[in-house]
């Protein structure tokens, strides 16, 4: 079960049926999609969402998680949070490397607003409590944004990797401070 998070501003909670259009919402825009995947692409259906929040809903682990983030003050989405093993490259279907990415995709009305990078920080202290010794995040190489965030939350640049996705990433890499002794 995906744990809940709060912050100052946010709530980390799991997806509720009723944020199926929110999801939509979300993924059905272009300045949101551009980044994600080899092949980017918009949804066209609120089916998709649907599907997509049945798979956000389904990742059951102690640490792992994919978040609806949204503000305390009104309960409103603005956006998600990830933490789940990233897919190796390799052959088709791609399988879980033995490395855990952190991820956000947020509505473009709350860009700006630090949402990203304060909701990121407090999922970094929940995998770094719960022992993992670090955590890696992947961007499109024109992701200056998201790049952006990475550096604020205190993620080191690696360079471009072709290690994941079977896409050429720029790769990040944040390590357990906790361990760092």
């Amino acid at each position: 079960m995906t744990s809940v998070i709060t912050t100052e501003r946010l709530t980390l909670r799991p997806w509720q049926d009723s944020d199926v259009d929110f999801v939509y919402d979300l993924y059905s825009r272009w300045v949101v999609q551009r980044f994600i995947g080899s092949e980017p692409a918009v949804m066209e259906h609120r089916s998709e969402a649907e599907t997509r929040l049945r798979r956000f809903q389904e990742l059951e682990h102690p640490v792992h998680g994919i978040w609806a983030v949204t503000r305390t003050e009104d309960g409103l989405p603005v956006g998600t949070l990830l933490l789940k093993p990233i897919p190796a490259s390799g052959e088709e279907p791609l399988q879980a490397s033995e490395d855990v990415e952190i991820g956000w995709h947020f509505h473009p009305d709350h860009w700006g607003s630090g949402f990203a990078s304060e909701a990121a920080v407090a999922v970094l202290d929940h995998a770094f409590a719960a022992g993992l010794p670090h955590v890696v995040a992947v961007t499109n190489p024109a992701n200056e944004a998201s790049q952006s965030v990475c550096r604020r939350i205190g993620m080191e640049h690696l360079g471009q990797s072709k290690k994941y996705y079977n896409a050429k990433c720029e790769l990040f890499l944040v390590k357990n401070p906790a361990l760092e002794a």
